[in-house]
């Protein structure tokens, strides 16, 4: 199936976030238009590191499918202070908003993978009446000790020069900036008792929540944990030695079980 792609910039508190969308050739046969997906990509990506799924996503779906990278983030504006300890809600009631009110979007499924899974929930939380649908690949629902130690190896592994050369390929000069929201956040001590349980309890939309049996940034006590405090009707996909990139590991099983969610809905 043929997919279009346009690329803008859209203006919000803070600077302007680059926004991407993949829009399939053949919709639904009925034509009634369904909600497009918004993705939220993790604590290192951008659009770029989407690679091929969000076309393979619109393709399979026959739904227009929305990436954007977020402040400080691949092409959009840079930042130059420090993560709050609630940047996961504060991205779906601050920053969400804007972004679908700037692109005209009135319902939304909201999709994410990690950390972005979060901001997912934090979405389909906070816009209730508007988020069709969840749903999360990989994503962390507290502070786990396998979280903490994928952190920390990490962060040695990104303290040689060519590796953190890797981040500045998508980032450009933003990198360093990246690098340490991300690892200052989740290392410091006032972040352990972080969870999405509150967050997870105003979701009442279906939900699939997605995750591999051998992720080194959490283990499968994640998912079990954020189905118990979803709201609504829920299923899970646990996609065998995915890592923490399932959708790229086993595309075909995330794409069939999101398909499977999203069919019978608007």
């Amino acid at each position: 199936m043929t997919v279009a792609t346009e690329s803008r910039f859209v203006d919000v508190a803070g600077g302007r976030l680059f926004v991407q969308s993949w829009s399939p050739a053949v919709l639904h046969a009925d034509h009634t238009p369904r909600a497009p997906i918004v993705l939220f990509h993790d604590s290192l990506g951008c659009v770029a590191l989407w690679r091929e799924f969000p076309a393979l996503l619109a393709a399979t779906t026959s739904r227009r499918v929305i990436a954007y990278d977020r402040l400080g983030f691949g092409q959009s504006s840079a930042r130059h202070d420090v993560l709050a300890h609630s940047f996961v809600e504060d991205e779906g009631r601050e920053v969400v908003p804007r972004l679908l009110h700037a692109l005209g979007v009135e319902t939304f499924v909201a999709m994410g993978h990690s950390v972005g899974g979060g901001m997912a929930v934090a979405a389909a939380a906070g816009h209730t009446a508007r988020c069709t649908a969840l749903i999360t690949m990989a994503a962390q629902s507290f502070v786990e000790d396998r979280t903490i130690a994928g952190v920390r190896e990490a962060r040695g592994s990104f303290a040689a020069p060519e590796q953190l050369a890797r981040i500045a390929r998508h980032h450009g000069d933003k990198a360093e900036w990246v690098l340490h929201a991300w690892v200052d956040t989740w290392l410091h001590p006032d972040f352990a008792g972080w969870s999405l349980d509150a967050l997870a309890e105003q979701v009442h939309c279906p939900a699939l929540v997605v995750h591999s049996d051998n992720d080194e940034y959490g283990s499968l006590a994640h998912p079990m944990r954020l189905l118990r405090h979803l709201r609504g009707p829920s299923r899970q996909l646990t996609v065998p030695g995915g890592g923490h990139l399932p959708h790229r590991t086993e595309p075909a099983a995330v794409l069939n079980a999101v398909q499977d969610l999203l069919a019978p809905l608007v």
